[in-house]
């Protein structure tokens, strides 16, 4: 079996690097876009592009009989889900599967098997990973969860089984506490992800988060190392890294087999990650799988010098991954900033409007993974992320001390963003020296909302000068009645080009 065309049933970031990666692979690329994203970028890279629905994912995105229709329509013979919207929907993958496609992921049987997360504790404990003590089924009678919090000992952490992403999750510290607790989190889990169910488990004190990323194909599965997501905000990933700083040789080892027996257990196939919660004392407990490829997989792909979409594109068409048999090493140290559209000087709500300027950073050892340009749209339809600005370096001080200077090379005028947080945090101490763990940013939260230091006056008199010159531009009038400029022209193709 080999490919030929792939639907995306993404937008965005993801959409056009999933884009680039079938276009790097020989294959053909079809995008669907929603009203809101007519223009955007996605759109007039991929060969074909079907209009799909209305603005909101509901209309648009979360349709799975109009995805599945826009591949059928346009020859396309695989779907690539992206990550969100429907990436880890088994239902989406089924039908998929039934139509005759090649769904771009684990089987549905997989993608089933470790989205709920009781029965995904059940199958990580029976194939020997370690998993945070707690209940392995649904909750839902509150005397039953009182007696499980008592047996692991408070704090404890309420969670939906149906879902992540920090929807239908609560801690709970005191006995007193648990029953509202349980009644909030699945009220929050039913609206996020159809589904009430919660469960309990014990409550870590100050973990980091790492993850390990599996590959598997038709013969085998490997570990392609560990990554640092510890800064979090409201269980949301702000900034990840490979390697990780707590981690060494031996311990990636066994934090790898464990990953790999995961995967295993669920005849896995395709990109997946395991997420581990690890303790100071180096114990790691099994949190979930993602089925999908994450949002972070770019700083996995700059350290160990492997492209993750190609490698799900070619496992997919029933070839073997590419990747040597023996164990790959990491070289360097990777860095990855989410850029969102989110205001610090708002209590980081997100921010909508036109970016009318937007300089991406550039330069040695920078990569700069984005959905949008000057003039796109951003609009409150979507998730706030604008783009995810990636460094590589010999170390991780060097990579730091990239990541700062791209930083102060990135304008964005029109819309509100993180960046302020991106720069304190990375002239934060105890970020720097490694120190951190996922409720660092609840005992440091004057790093989300800092004042702007001198590099943000610096920036924000660039984005002035370059609106003044924008301004400028635009009081050229042509007066000899001759066509409008090559560049012009292009632009227009471009836009008629996108719509068909």
């Amino acid at each position: 079996m080999s490919l030929r065309r792939v639907l995306i049933a993404n937008r965005g970031e993801i959409a056009l690097r999933i884009i680039r990666a079938c276009h790097d692979e020989g294959l053909e690329a079809v995008a669907v876009y929603s009203a809101a994203d007519a223009h955007a970028p996605f759109v007039r890279a991929a060969d074909r592009a079907v209009a799909i629905g209305g603005p909101t994912p509901a209309e648009s995105y979360l349709r799975i009989d109009a995805l599945i229709e826009a591949a059928q329509s346009t020859g396309a013979d695989a779907i690539h889900p992206g990550y969100g919207f429907l990436s880890e929907r088994a239902a989406f993958a089924r039908a998929v599967e039934e139509a005759g496609l090649t769904w771009i992921g684990p089987p549905s049987s997989a993608i089933e098997a470790m989205g709920d997360k009781t029965s995904a504790r059940r199958l990580m404990s029976e194939a020997g990973v370690p998993i945070v003590p707690g209940a392995v089924a649904a909750l839902t009678d509150p005397a039953e969860a009182a007696k499980v919090a008592e047996e692991i000992g408070y704090p404890v952490l309420v969670k939906a089984a149906a879902g992540g992403g920090g929807k239908g999750m609560r801690v709970v510290h005191r006995p007193e506490e648990l029953a509202a607790a349980l009644e909030t989190a699945a009220r929050e889990a039913l609206k996020a992800f159809g589904d009430d169910a919660v469960y309990l488990e014990k409550f870590i004190t100050r973990p980091r988060h790492v993850e390990i990323q599996v590959l598997a194909d038709a013969h085998r599965t490997v570990h392609v190392g560990e990554r640092e997501c510890s800064i979090q905000r409201r269980h949301q990933k702000l900034v990840e890294e490979a390697p990780s700083v707590a981690v060494d040789p031996v311990l990636r080892e066994r934090m790898g087999a464990a990953a790999v027996a995961a995967a295993r257990a669920v005849d896995y196939r395709g990109a997946g990650t395991c997420e581990f919660l690890l303790a100071a004392d180096g114990a790691f407990y099994f949190l979930e799988m993602n089925t999908r490829i994450q949002v972070e997989h770019p700083v996995t792909e700059l350290v160990y010098g492997v492209d993750l979409v190609r490698e799900q594109l070619r496992i997919a068409g029933g070839a073997a991954m590419s990747l040597p048999a023996k164990a790959l090493v990491p070289r360097g140290w990777a860095i990855e900033c989410r850029i969102t559209s989110e205001d610090p000087a708002n209590g980081l709500l997100p921010s909508s409007g036109t970016i009318r300027w937007l300089r991406a950073p550039a330069g040695p050892r920078v990569r700069w993974d984005s959905g949008v340009e000057s003039g796109s749209e951003v609009t409150l339809f979507y998730d706030s992320m604008l783009a995810k600005l990636i460094v590589h370096a010999p170390t991780r001080q060097a990579a730091l001390a990239t990541m700062r200077r791209a930083l102060d090379e990135l304008v964005v005028v029109g819309v509100a963003t993180n960046v302020p947080f991106h720069r304190a945090l990375l002239d934060d101490p105890g970020f720097t020296s490694g120190e951190i763990d996922i409720q660092y940013l609840e005992r440091h939260p004057d790093l989300l909302a800092p004042a702007p230091d001198e590099a943000m006056l610096r920036q924000l008199a660039v984005a002035a000068a370059l609106l003044e010159d924008e301004r400028r531009a635009r009081r050229v009038v042509r007066v000899d009645g001759g066509e409008p400029d090559r560049a012009s022209r292009w632009r227009a193709a471009a836009r008629t080009d996108a719509r068909q």
